[in-house]
């Protein structure tokens, strides 16, 4: 059912709010989302503090819908779970926003409106694209979202994308459907994980500049707890981006000078160590055309492999997936 204040034609925007340890801001949060909002999922991801105990007391929002997980999924399982129920009720638009006051309720129109136009299929905050912006952000903390940023990049093929660990984003319900929503990663990696998916279908992505809140709140992620398993993750992802890309979906001349690329570098690289082993162990220096054998084939190889790199800089989704999939499922009784 669509909200009192929602036009005829609007899209039916559902907001997801992933809870833990949040209590002291939820009710500032909730308080401050507009009437262009259909409904809003306040999930509990059993949080200590009671957060759905607080909401279901004290709000009075009759738009506000609470979930409650008897086990903690972490942020990305937490949001999941809106999702899922968001897609039973018929939501067009699925916005994520975090309880913790670091995102403006506000700007939630702003963030689905390209997706509203038909322009995106997924956008979200970007708290990198004003240098201004970035004043009240710890410099640890911009120093690992900019490390977490390139290697994003590398494996999701959204090259053009910044800040991945940003969770204020929105997503077609056309095109959230056409995820593997019980494979994404639950945890802190959900974001960076939805980008992967995101590419595999080939779904346009664009982001919304948004200055970076930080007051008394404490994030609940350490970067150095998750560095290992993110680099881990992020290979795992740009190894099976790849190969879906260029070897099991398609193959062009990109698929090529990238096989070519590595057998040439590894071969004049194994060479070359070989050659510089023995001259070592006898005590002769390897002659001009025993260096020109080695350093050739990875001249050559590191010039494919910039090519490869080239060509899939160039080749990010740029037509919206969900104006080609059927409409939403009407709203379940």
């Amino acid at each position: 059912m669509p909200s009192d204040s929602q036009a005829p034609g609007d899209p039916s925007i559902a907001v997801v709010i992933p809870c833990f340890r949040v209590k002291k801001w939820i009710l500032g949060v909730l308080g401050r989302i507009g009437p262009e909002i259909h409904r809003i999922y306040v999930v509990d991801d059993h949080c200590p503090e009671g957060t759905a105990d607080l909401v279901e007391s004290s709000c009075t929002d009759p738009r506000v819908v609470v979930l409650r997980h008897e086990r903690r999924k972490g942020v990305g399982g937490a949001t999941l779970s809106g999702y899922r129920r968001a897609l039973e009720d018929g939501a067009e638009i699925l916005v994520k926003l975090d309880g913790d006051g670091q995102m403006d309720p506000e700007d939630v129109p702003r963030l689905a409106l390209p997706v509203a136009l038909g322009e995106a299929d997924y956008s979200k905050g970007n708290r990198f694209y004003r240098l201004s912006d970035l004043a009240s952000m710890p410099r640890a903390r911009i120093l690992g979202n900019s490390i977490l940023s390139f290697l994003t990049k590398f494996s999701t093929g959204y090259w053009e994308v910044f800040d991945p660990t940003n969770g204020f984003t929105a997503l077609h319900a056309a095109v959230a459907r056409e995820l593997p929503l019980d494979e994404i990663a639950e945890g802190y990696f959900f974001e960076s994980d939805l980008l992967f998916r995101l590419n595999t279908i080939r779904a346009v992505v664009v982001e919304i500049p948004m200055p970076a809140r930080y007051a008394e709140e404490e994030s609940n992620l350490r970067i150095r707890d998750v560095a290992g398993v993110f680099l881990m993750r992020h290979l795992v992802n740009f190894g099976k981006r790849i190969f879906y890309t260029y070897y099991l979906r398609s193959f062009s001349l990109a698929s090529i000078e990238l096989i070519l690329g590595l057998l040439l570098v590894s071969f004049g690289t194994t060479l070359g160590a070989l050659h510089w082993i023995a001259g070592g162990i006898r005590g002769v220096v390897a002659t001009s055309g025993t260096v020109m054998l080695a350093a050739l084939p990875i001249l050559i190889g590191v010039q494919l492999l910039l090519a490869f790199l080239g060509y899939d800089m160039r080749s990010q989704p740029s037509s919206p997936l969900h104006l080609k999939l059927p409409p939403p499922a009407p709203p379940s009784e």
